[in-house]
């Protein structure tokens, strides 16, 4: 397979990214815990297919900080040197002892961690989940690309408009206190990532952003109007965009799961039929169900990567395949003609 060496510029950075970004919740036992024998042929894969410096997305709240420590130890053992990598760490979650028998935090989604993890956004909460971060890759790695992770989820906390209010002036420090970083040059490029992109939005208009990373937003299953005129402004703005969780965290290919949830048969009866149209679809025009979802994904103008998770070693070859494959046009007409995506939809078909 040729090596992926296509790169665009992040935002107004001097970081350079490829179309895909490697995700690294697996590495936290995100569903299931991972053999770290297996954490380590995963790391190996990301650097056989994509001209370095190889990104990664990671966060403290991955495994209560198990993701980040797996990163340094597996890119160690590999001999990977600090500037073949570029590692993404979206700050918000601080490790904390576990008290009980599973984290608090996602219950069910996280398994065979010793820790738990608490939300800490503020200006002095964000440089402490910074500096614990560093402290988990270890002293040969350190993290360029940083950002406030869930802040939808920490507004979203209160519906009481005085403590909304009150939680948006701390995200808003931890913003201050990132850009503080960027200053000092501890790290290049401050963003934004979210499940709820009208906090993307809200928070676009209240501090200076390089990137923004969406979360089971755009995808082919969901992707409102209203979020499209939105990416692009941020492309006229020069905001980098990257996508992810472009499956609805697997479910649009097979998986268990539907945005880290579990959905129910009779409950969520018109989500399961969507997604029996939509692979019988492909499999009508012999395109695999990934390869549609990546490349609605990407489509959208400013889109210049997306966040590609696997637990499997030999899915990371199929991952980066997955970016550079072409869905023709007749897939995408029959796809609007059928009611499984926007008719109106302006990048395909």
């Amino acid at each position: 397979m040729t090596i992926l060496s296509q790169k665009q510029q992040l935002g107004t950075t001097d970081l350079s990214v490829p179309p895909i970004i490697f995700g690294t919740s697996c590495l936290g036992n995100l569903y299931q815990e991972v053999p770290y024998e297996t954490k380590l042929a995963i790391a190996g894969e990301w650097f056989k297919y994509v001209e370095k410096p190889v990104v990664l997305d990671s966060a403290g709240k991955y495994g209560a900080g198990l993701a980040l420590e797996m990163i340094g130890k597996t890119l160690g053992e590999l001999g990977v040197q600090s500037d073949q990598v570029i590692i993404s760490n979206k700050l918000g979650w601080k490790r904390v002892p576990l008290k009980g028998p599973e984290p608090t935090f996602e219950p069910g989604a996280w398994f065979g961690i010793a820790h738990d993890g608490e939300q800490h956004i503020s200006y002095e909460g964000i440089l402490k989940c910074y500096q614990q971060g560093c402290e988990l890759l270890g002293s040969q790695y350190s993290p360029a690309v940083v950002s406030v992770h869930d802040p939808d989820e920490y507004l979203g906390g209160k519906a009481d408009p005085d403590e909304r209010n009150k939680r948006f002036r701390h995200v808003v420090g931890a913003y201050q206190a990132l850009h503080e970083l960027k200053a000092q040059g501890c790290v290049k490029a401050v963003g934004v990532g979210a499940k709820d992109w009208t906090v993307i939005r809200e928070l676009a208009d209240a501090v200076e952003l390089d990137w923004v990373m969406f979360a089971c937003s755009l995808t082919v299953y969901t992707h409102p109007s209203e979020l499209i005129r939105f990416m692009e402004e941020l492309n006229r703005r020069n905001v980098g965009i990257i996508n992810s969780a472009v499956f609805n965290a697997g479910f649009l290919i097979g998986g268990g799961y539907f945005d880290y949830r579990k959905p129910d048969p009779k409950r969520d009866a018109d989500l399961f039929g969507w997604r029996n149209r939509f692979l019988s679809l492909c499999k009508k025009h012999d395109v695999k169900p990934a390869t549609a979802c990546v490349q609605f994904g990407i489509s959208p103008p400013g889109v210049i990567s997306v966040a590609l998770n696997s637990s499997k070693p030999q899915r990371i070859r199929e991952n980066v395949e997955l970016v550079s494959t072409a869905v023709p046009a007749k897939f995408w007409i029959a796809a609007k003609d059928a009611g499984l995506i926007d008719k109106n939809y302006p990048y395909l078909g």
